[in-house]
């Protein structure tokens, strides 16, 4: 038996977890890991993890790779000068959204995302909550009705969920503590047993069992990121990382986009029809594919708030189409295991397919109706000791609050999206009426007329092969351009030109689950 050693990238990832690995020596592919909760906890704690955060923690990993649209997404957030935001935390939230699941997420033995999304903050005067101003933040770069910067740390602690572990008895984060799992070379959770071991050694053509070699690896935070980012481009990310093989071609967007019907043509000047936000596309003609969008900040607030989306979200809004990679099988995993017998709760298996947002990400009028968490843990404010405290749960009443003798100050959380200066709560990430110009691939700029030019010159496209139309966005081009963001390099077009049914989103690439 081999043994297999990684390297870490930081004090904290010193911690590893051992997986125990059968090796078809033949094909020198992973058939499959055993392993326990820990292992299985991080592989789905990546459902809870927003886009705009696995971007940014995979960003360094391998910069050529792509995922979709996303990581243009992103960098256009980077790129946009911060005075198009309506608040300086509107780049913050997007280029590092938190997780709202980041409660259960603590307790991992791997910690990948090591932004502090449990920080909270409030005025920097101690004198705001007996002027009216009863506000915390999670974002410091904000300010508090009164004017003055939210910069005051409040060092409040977040108890861990009543269902999360807390000792050597109880250590499970998402599924149950001592449960044993086998997880396929394409991310297929399935619980351990011999029935699965030999269907996975089947479904790959092994009969003999000699070709069998068992291997462990110690995997630290490093390969747990290159875990994350396999899963997203590749069918093979367990033998890609564990056993260095980068022999698996991308696949192309032919391979796994349905393009069909043409896009429906709308008049111009069309504005606004029953709420749905219209957007002005130039199609070259010839080509049939967008070459860019004129849009008002209403579209590209949509296209922004997809970093904020947790992955397991997106999952659930290509309904059962399979993603570029293997992580539609990590969610199709969820879905099969018995919550009553390997997961926490029925609620965790919520969390883990239909996953929200962090509370103060979401913006009213959001076409694809994402809703927020909802945080039960109340935060007071003891003027006794001008120092904050919480209590966990609606309605209950800490000792603290029994002993104070007075009822304390309730603060609530203040719209990070919101200026103090104009109480728009409840507004999108940008400002009106900024104009933006869309590529093909989701890169948004600030509307420029001279660039657009350049980009039809860069495109080879002459003037007389361009066709100016509108179209709508309502619920349902939102959700196929979310889809197109994530597998597409074409978003625009795939959504607009090829329309992709979501009940055979990618019906020709390989299906691998049994």
């Amino acid at each position: 038996m081999a043994t297999f050693s990684f390297n870490t990238i930081s004090s904290q990832s010193m911690t590893t977890i051992s997986l125990k690995a059968s090796v078809d020596k033949k094909s020198n592919r992973v058939v499959f890991v055993e392993s326990d909760e820990f292992f299985v906890d991080i592989l789905f704690s990546f459902l809870t993890m927003p886009m705009g955060t696995i971007i940014h923690l995979i960003s360094n990993l391998s910069p050529t790779n792509r995922i979709g649209c996303m990581k243009n997404l992103y960098k256009s957030v980077e790129n946009i000068d911060v005075r198009y935001f309506r608040t300086e935390a509107c780049k913050d939230m997007l280029l590092h959204p938190h997780n709202a699941a980041a409660a259960y997420c603590k307790s991992l033995k791997l910690k990948i995302d090591i932004i502090d999304a449990l920080s909270f903050f409030c005025c920097e005067s101690s004198d705001c909550t007996r002027t009216g101003y009863k506000l915390w933040s999670h974002y410091k770069n904000i300010y508090c009705g009164c004017g003055r910067p939210m910069s005051r740390n409040l060092n409040l602690p977040c108890p861990a969920p009543s269902n999360s572990g807390s000792d050597e008895r109880n250590q499970g984060v998402f599924v149950q503590e001592l449960a044993r799992f086998v997880v396929s070379d394409y991310f297929q959770v399935m619980p351990a047993s011999t029935s699965a071991s030999i269907s996975l050694l089947t479904k790959l053509g092994v009969m003999c069992t000699s070709n069998i070699e068992e291997r462990i690896f110690d995997i630290g935070v490093t390969q747990v990121l290159e875990l994350l980012e396999c899963s997203l481009v590749s069918r093979t990310p367990l033998t890609e990382v564990l056993l260095a093989r980068k022999e698996v071609p991308e696949l192309r967007n032919e391979d796994f986009l349905q393009r069909t019907s043409p896009m429906r043509e709308i008049p111009e000047h069309q504005s606004e029809i029953n709420g749905e936000t219209c957007v002005r596309l130039v199609v070259c003609k010839s080509k049939k594919v967008v070459c860019y969008a004129e849009a008002s900040k209403d579209f590209v607030d949509l296209l922004f708030s997809f970093l904020t989306i947790p992955l397991g979200y997106l999952m659930n809004e290509m309904h059962g189409g399979q993603s570029k990679g293997s992580i539609h099988h990590l969610y199709d995993s969820v879905i099969d295991l018995d919550a009553t017998k390997y997961l926490k709760s029925n609620d965790i298996k919520e969390i883990l397919l239909n996953p929200k947002i962090a509370p103060g990400s979401g913006y009213k009028n959001q076409p694809l109706g994402v809703k927020e968490a909802v945080d039960n843990q109340q935060y007071y404010y003891d003027r006794s000791s001008n120092s904050p405290f919480s209590s966990y749960g609606p309605g209950i009443r800490s000792e603290r609050i029994c002993h104070l003798g007075y009822t304390p100050t309730l603060l609530t959380m203040m719209d990070p999206k919101s200026s103090y200066k104009e109480g728009t709560e409840g507004d999108g990430f940008l400002l009106d009426p900024a104009m933006f110009t869309v590529s093909d691939d989701l890169v948004v700029t600030p509307i420029s007329p001279v660039s657009e030019l350049s980009l039809l010159e860069k495109l080879k496209i002459p003037l007389n092969d361009i066709h100016v139309c509108e179209v709508q966005v309502g619920r349902e081009e939102a959700s196929r351009l979310l889809a197109a963001s994530f597998v597409s390099e074409s978003a625009l077009t795939d959504t607009f030109l090829r329309k992709m049914p979501k009940d055979a989103f990618i019906s020709d690439v390989l299906k691998e689950k049994s």
